[in-house]
């Protein structure tokens, strides 16, 4: 996989959020990541590991970033395929066991370019899944993947 650098730092033209159904984290984590914004242009997308069928955004979740300002139309759940991992992408699990299936059902998926979320922007503790949980739960979810989305962007703003 060829892969655009500048200055020693890797460019991607993707980012792949991908947790378990694609129903929720992953789905919050775009649309955080498109409000805060980056300062060139990034394809981002959800996808989930156990997708049978299209699903829309869990409600709770939804209720959670409409109380917060953001777009709930259209996400839909896909599954992670391939496709999603060619190219200049980087994967971000939202917990360690997701990146591990990722390696486990792709061998050609490049180990230094699917990474858990709070691994990769320094944060200690994993996004805790909600499923289940109260809308506080959900808000929680949301406050730890806003801190952590934050830390990306800084990240991802620097790889001139």
């Amino acid at each position: 996989m060829s892969c655009e650098k500048y200055g020693g730092k890797e460019l991607y033209n993707k980012i792949v959020f991908v947790a378990g159904s694609g129903t929720c984290r992953e789905q919050m984590a775009v649309a955080i990541l498109e409000d805060i914004g980056l300062k060139r242009p990034v394809e981002i997308v959800a996808r989930g590991l156990v997708v049978l069928f299209p699903e829309p955004l869990n409600q709770k979740a939804e209720a959670v970033m409409i109380s917060n300002g953001l777009p709930v139309e259209g996400y839909m759940s896909s599954p992670l395929t391939a496709e999603d991992l060619r190219g200049n992408t980087l994967v971000l699990t939202m917990e360690e066991k997701h990146r591990q299936k990722i390696l486990e059902m792709f061998e050609e998926a490049d180990p230094a370019r699917i990474r858990v979320l709070t691994e990769f922007v320094g944060d200690e503790l994993e996004i805790v899944d909600p499923y289940g949980g109260t809308l506080q739960i959900y808000g929680l979810c949301y406050e730890t993947l806003l801190a952590s989305i934050r830390k990306l962007v800084n990240i991802l703003n620097e790889e001139k």
